[in-house]
């Protein structure tokens, strides 16, 4: 049997198939530029045996994405009929969904209620869960939440200190994104602590195009970066992180510009991109960094920031186990985790620079301690795996298994690692 992990976005379609009983990933791929002409897919093997395969069509809408790539896995000799179940990676589930579920009528009229809350996310998702459930209307569907993990988020947390009437009416909180990515991570560095993970206490930080800091204490989120929407919090690619609330609204008056107008200036044009002026992936920041003065500043802005959400989760923990680096920036780009440690020495943070330098996971590398012998405070990076945590809480619902308290449940990655 297999088990099918869909990651929908607005104009896009991440898939991964996994073997039921190994829990490894057999063949996925990527559907970009849903809606355009030039749309297309990516397929790839992990095993390496096959080359990938790229194929172009036109894609209207998330049904035809996920007829093609249907197609593609038959002609990866995946029989459609052993797809037991299928994940769904579901950004939004507010506060109605502190766990994984089933997916039902029901669980679907929510969630379109819940749009308002992610409207370039929730629909999307929404249209790969109608798109799944007409193609295989035998296999079990289950949604997991980005926001889930972070639901054990005490009061003082997650309130904000508007009127009363935004926060009861409209939803107004912070909910908190990559939940699925922080859990992964806080598992394995559990397993690489030798503790149990409810006895962790840790620093995650997902840095990829976006990126979020959650603080861990005894294994469960009690705070995070990111708010009500992926907006706020650490510097991004695109996204802007922390401003002054009040700058909306000067622009908005000072521009004549629309509500509609300043979300897109805040999640597209805005962040890493707008201080570069013309870049937003690290990468070429970095290549740049030497020649220009606004590369050198984006990557300064964002060490800042990201220094910053590590000193006052360290202080609202009091005790910290570990720091962990993850996602594509965390676990590939040794001179900005070089950065985002230095001059920490004195909070018992100590960064080795020769390992870091080396460990990345693009070459290969997998879990691995950063720091040095006599750090107070541990430095891993762990490869992320939201996949696998998609298969496996599909997998105990499929078979009555399924914890709600994360704590409680199972996981085959909770195990002792072994490290580099």
């Amino acid at each position: 049997m297999y088990i099918l992990a869909l990651n929908c976005g607005s104009s896009s379609l991440k898939y991964q198939v996994y073997n039921a009983e190994t829990k490894q990933p057999v063949v996925g791929g990527l559907v970009e530029k849903i809606g355009q002409q030039d749309s297309f897919v990516t397929q790839k093997y992990p095993d390496g045996k096959k080359e990938k395969e790229v194929k172009v069509v036109p894609m209207q809408n998330h049904d035809e994405a996920l007829g093609v790539v249907f197609n593609m896995l038959r002609g990866a000799s995946i029989d459609m009929n052993e797809i037991g179940g299928v994940g769904h990676r579901v950004v939004m589930g507010g506060d109605k969904f502190a766990s994984s579920v089933e997916i039902t009528d029901d669980v679907i009229r929510t969630l379109t209620e819940l749009s308002p809350l992610a409207p370039l996310h929730n629909p999307a998702g929404i249209a790969g869960i109608n798109a799944a459930r007409q193609l295989l209307p035998n296999a079990k569907q289950v949604a997991v939440f980005d926001t889930a993990f972070h639901q054990t988020m005490p009061e003082v947390a997650y309130s904000y200190p508007v009127p009363k009437a935004w926060r009861t009416e409209l939803g107004v909180r912070r909910y908190g994104f990559h939940g699925t990515s922080h859990l992964y991570v806080s598992k394995r560095a559990a397993a690489m602590l030798g503790k149990p993970a409810d006895q962790c206490n840790l620093i995650t930080l997902h840095i990829g195009s976006g990126a979020s800091a959650t603080a861990i204490r005894g294994g469960r989120s009690v705070d995070t970066s990111m708010g009500m929407t992926p907006t706020p919090g650490l510097t991004m690619g695109t996204r802007c992180g922390d401003i002054d609330p009040a700058i909306v609204v000067y622009v908005m008056k000072r521009l004549g510009i629309n509500a509609d107008q300043v979300q897109t200036h805040l999640n597209k044009d805005s962040g890493l991109k707008a201080i570069t002026e013309c870049f937003s992936d690290r990468r070429d920041i970095e290549d740049n960094r030497e020649t220009n003065d606004k590369c050198r500043l984006a990557m300064d802005i964002e060490v800042h920031n990201v220094k910053k959400y590590i000193g006052s989760y360290m202080a609202e923990l009091g005790h910290v186990d570990a720091i962990v680096f993850t996602a594509g920036v965390g676990e590939n780009d040794e001179i900005l985790r070089e950065m985002f440690c230095d001059g920490l020495e004195e909070l018992g943070i100590k960064l080795d620079k020769e390992v870091n330098r080396v460990t990345l996971a693009r070459k290969g590398y997998g879990e691995t301690v950063l720091s040095t012998p006599d750090s107070k405070i541990k430095i891993f990076m762990i490869p992320t795996n939201e996949e696998l945590v998609i298969v496996e809480d599909t997998l105990a619902i499929m078979n009555g298994t399924y914890n709600p308290d994360h704590l409680k449940m199972n996981y085959s990655f909770a195990q002792i690692a072994k490290q580099r």
